[in-house]
This record gives structure tokens, sequence and C-alpha cells, in this order.
């Protein structure tokens, strides 16, 4: 087991296109929206259908307030390390120290000598992205007088360091030959590979490559961060077991739809964190590590209370089957508890969502009703404008109750059908529930149709939306009931 006890973080990893130059700067800022702790950009200065990675890093900065920022990875024979250092930390101080720097040494070399860049061998390149380490630190550090580094590759003498950064910006490595992940162990603050090019499998003689160097080089290797870019075919177990296995503590998932980034933050990342802090507790002390970890039940189920804005609902909760009752004297391990908290902890969200959705359509069907005929034409403005926020939002939040329905139908469904076959009557009713859920949402859209095309709209909107209301926390409330005993029993998959 490597685990290096490092902090979790989850980012998304943003490909910047110039067909559409808003849409990065967007994903960007709706991968803040969503809690990620970072973003990142993609770097090839060759590419003609790409924004300068650098610029749009910047305008990201400038419109975000809280996500870090990184490239993923910065080109170094095409960015000179002096520059290269500036601009990093030029940057973190306008954003307040949220900046990393993703380094790689360049492996498209063609393309790199196709506009007037160095060809370098692999050696060489690994050669020169040490020089460049070297002299972007040294830029950084302006407690000496005056920068020296007389490489093969680069030549610094007498420049003069500075800006510092806003805070210790690290630099990870995009490595996957021996000589660089000998090169990540020696100096790097981080590891940055993707799995596309490093699998799961090739993990661990990686990371031993990285570790051995590090030790060689009197060096901790917890020192040393993993991050890993992922593609969404990795679930929440496999990343929490190579958090737990393989040190990783960083996941960046690749990827430019909204939807992926809102299924990443809102599902996965939440129950890697709790699969995780679930295998890292009993090792907190050693008092505990000795004793079970087995809790007196699974996690605690959001309760229904009954209250409804409506006299609809589009189905009779009579007649819903309920599950095996549990065993009373069964107990649950802490990562057993996390499967079932998981569940929970998704709803929770998507109760959190519903209660904004609701806020933000008091306030703006308020607004609407205030409007002042002297200042008609203004108000219809911000109106219309309001409107239209009303209308992303609630679409946006629609997709994520659809994404969540389609995950527990095609992924955790068949497997507690295929467990516990006394489950059965409750998973046909859950998916009857998702379907007709499915034509609430759509109602809410019919709904969203006509409020923004005039104010008449706002009554079937509000209606729709206590109808979802409804809808959404009965069927919560009723799958916790039946669903969070067995998936602590059963897991996920």
């Amino acid at each position: 087991m490597t685990d290096y006890g490092h902090e979790l973080l989850f980012g998304s990893f943003i490909t910047p296109t110039a067909e559409r130059p808003e849409r990065p700067v967007a994903l960007a800022r709706l991968s803040e929206q969503l809690g990620l702790d970072l973003v990142t950009i993609q770097d090839h200065p060759y590419q003609v259908r790409h924004l300068d990675m650098w610029t749009l890093l910047s305008v990201i900065g400038a419109s975000t307030s809280r996500i870090a920022l990184s490239p993923n990875v910065a080109n170094l024979p095409l960015r000179q390390p002096v520059l290269l250092a500036r601009s990093a930390a030029t940057l973190d101080l306008l954003t307040g120290g949220r900046v990393e720097l993703g380094l790689g040494a360049g492996a498209f070399r063609d393309a790199i000598a196709a506009v007037g860049g160095p060809r370098r061998t692999p050696a060489e390149s690994v050669a020169a992205l040490e020089e460049g380490i070297r002299i972007i630190r040294a830029v950084w550090d302006t407690g000496q007088r005056s920068i020296r580094v007389d490489g093969d590759h680069y030549r610094v003498r007498g420049a003069h360091p500075g800006p510092a950064p806003a805070h210790g910006v690290g630099i990870w490595l995009g490595a996957y030959k021996r000589r660089m992940l000998r090169l990540t162990g020696r100096l790097a603050d981080g590891w940055l590979p993707s799995s596309t090019y490093a699998p799961p499998a090739e993990l661990p003689a990686m990371n031993r490559m990285i570790d051995d160097a590090a030790a060689e080089a009197g060096r901790d290797p917890a020192a040393i961060r993993r991050l890993y870019n992922v593609d969404a075919t990795l679930g929440a177990e496999q990343l929490a077991e190579l958090a737990i296995d393989q040190g990783i503590s960083a996941f960046i998932v690749m990827g430019d739809d909204p939807d992926l980034l809102r299924a990443f933050a809102g599902e996965v990342a939440p129950a890697v964190r709790e699969l995780v802090a679930a295998e890292r507790a009993p090792s907190a002390n050693s008092t505990d590590a000795a004793r079970p970890t087995a809790s007196a039940g699974p996690a605690a189920s959001t309760v229904d209370d009954g209250r409804r804005l409506g006299r609809e609902l589009p189905w009779d909760e009579s007649t819903r089957p309920t599950g095996p009752k549990p065993d009373p004297h069964r107990t649950y391990s802490a990562r057993q508890r996390a499967a079932g908290q998981h569940l929970v902890d998704v709803h929770d969200h998507l109760r959190a969502e519903l209660r904004q959705l609701r806020d933000l359509v008091e306030q703006v069907t308020t607004g609407a009703a205030e409007v002042d005929s002297a200042r008609s034409h203004i108000n219809t403005m911000t109106i219309r404008q309001n409107n239209w926020t009303v209308g992303t939002y609630c679409e946006s939040y629609c997709r994520v109750v659809t994404t969540h329905h389609t995950l527990e139908d095609i992924s955790i469904f068949p497997h507690l059908r295929r467990a516990d076959p006394a489950l059965v009557p409750v998973i046909d009713r859950l998916a009857e529930e998702h379907h007709a859920i499915h034509d609430v949402l759509e109602r809410v859209d019919r709904a969203l149709v006509a409020f923004v095309a005039g104010p008449d709209g706002a009554k079937s909107l509000t209606a729709a939306v206590d109808l979802l209301t409804d809808t959404l926390l009965s069927h919560l409330s009723y799958e916790e009931r039946e669903l969070v005993e067995p998936l602590s029993r059963l897991g996920f998959m």
C-alpha cells in the first residue's frame, strides 16, 4: 500500500478550442461552480486549432475566484524557461496564489521544429527539462542577486530573479519513460501522467522508479504529489483504489462535456472521498487501528416528512414495495457504510440544488410581479435576462438528475438485482419512478418555454417546479430507505 496521505483533489482537463473560444472559459467557470479544485488546459502551441494556453489561463483566472489553474502540461521547448517562470509567477500573483505549473519535455518533435523550436532527441529533451526546472526555480528565488545556469540547452548569465509567485508554485511533470520518471523523483513536486498513456496497470512500476530516484536524491517520496488525468471509464472504486494503493491524490477528468463534469463533481468525487476516508480512518492512530472498524448499522437515510406543495404526484406511494428487513444485529465496516452514505450524499447534493432552483424561481417571479410601468422597457430587459438565467439553471439541474438516474439504471440496479433477488420488486419500482421523473422534468422544460416567452408562464413554471420538488423528494427518500442498507451490504458493483 502506498497512500502518501495527501489531500484529495479533483479537476477538469479542458481542450483550448479556438473554434468556440468562449467554451473553454465556460467549462472552467462550470468547474468552479461544481466545486472542483483544479482546472487544467492542454498546451500545444503548434496546434492551429488551439487557443494560446497562457492567454486562456489568464482569462480563466480573471473569470474565476477560487479554483486552481495549471497547464497540462506546458511545452517547454516552445516556452523559454525565464519567460515561462515569470508568466507563471505573474498569473499566480494576479490570482492570489492559484497557479501550479504542469511541465513537459515536448513529445511532438516534428511539430515543435515546424514552428521554429529545437529538434531534440529524447535524452536531450530530458536534459533540457532538467536545466529548465533549475532556471524556473532560480527566477522565483528572489533571495539571490542573479541567476547563472550554464547548460547544454539553456544558458542564463546574470539575469535578475523575480517576480516571486504568491505561493510555492508546484512543478508537476508529465512523465512516462525511465529518464523522465527518475527526473520526477529527483526534482519535481508532482507527477502528472494521463491514463491513455499510463494505464492503471502500469502505474506501480512507474511509481517505483519515482520513489527509488527520490530516495537516491535524499528526498521523501511522499513529497511528490501523484496526479492523474483520467477518462470517464474509471469509476469511483477504481479511483479510490489508485489513491490507496498507488498514492494518486489528484484526479483530473479528461473531456469537454458539461454533463461529464457534473457527474464527476457531483457523484464520482464524493464517492472517492468517502471510500478513501473510510480506508484511512483506521490508521489515524495505532490504538484505533487495533480495534474493529465495524459500526452499529448502515448510514442513516433521509426520512420523508410527508409534506407536499401540491396535490399531484405521478404515482401512488402506498403501492411501493419494500425490500427485505435488515438484520438488526449486523455490523458494517467504515468502507461498507461509505457505499450507502455515498447515495445519501449524492441525493443531498440534488436536494441542495433543488432548493437553489426554487429560490431562483421565486426571486425572478417576484421581480416580474413588481414591474413598474414607467420603467417597463428596462425591467423587461432585466427580467428577460433573469428568465434565461432560470432557464439555463433549470435545464442544467434537470440534466444532473437525469444523469444520476441513468447511472443507477445501467450500473447499480443490475448489480443489486443479481446480488439480492429479494430486491427486484423495489428495483423495478424505482426504475418506473425514474421514467415518471423524466416526464416531470419534461413538464418543467415545457413550463420554461412558456416562462421565457412572457410573464404568463410564471404560474405554470412555479407549479411545475412544485411538482418536481414533491416528486423528487418523495423518490429520493424512498430510494434511500430501500437501498442504503443493501448498498452497504453488497457494494456498488
